[in-house]
């Protein structure tokens, strides 16, 4: 499957006193970039989430490498770097679309969380279809296709 980065231009409100964007943006980026990937899957998070199924956070970082100025446009590239029936981990690279510049590097931690049982539940079970392909998208990232 062959998927595009999320492409996101920085709006004047995210900058900070210094004319760069606020670091908190750069969170709200992963999570727009995540949603994307999944609608390029053919599984949007809408979908997930009108089934029952929600994507808790465990945990996430961001580590900047440069700084993003508004105006400028961004290419956040994704891929699921860990994944089991209860959890997934998702990293994310962050680069300049005009000179390729790498601008930040994150990771978001995950596990399934059933909505009506008010509990995590493993998607292999509950969700196969988004299972599979989250296994394929894994698979073809780790090398082994």
């Amino acid at each position: 499957m062959n998927l595009k980065p999320y492409s996101r231009k920085a709006q004047y409100y995210e900058t900070d006193q210094m004319g760069i964007i606020h670091h908190a943006n750069y969170i709200h980026w992963l999570e727009e970039a995540r949603v994307d990937f999944m609608e390029q899957m053919g599984f949007g998070y809408d979908r997930a989430v009108s089934s029952g199924i929600d994507f808790a956070l465990l945990g996430i970082s961001c580590e900047y490498k440069s700084m993003v100025r508004f105006s400028e446009t961004v290419n956040i590239q994704v891929s699921i770097t860990s994944l089991t029936p209860a959890k997934m981990t998702v990293e994310y690279q962050i680069t300049d679309a005009e000179s390729g510049k790498l601008r930040a590097v994150g990771e978001s931690r995950h596990c399934y969380f059933d909505a009506n049982k008010k509990r995590p539940v493993s998607l292999k079970k509950v969700l196969p279809e988004l299972y599979d392909l989250f296994a394929s998208l894994c698979a073809e990232e780790s090398g082994i296709v």
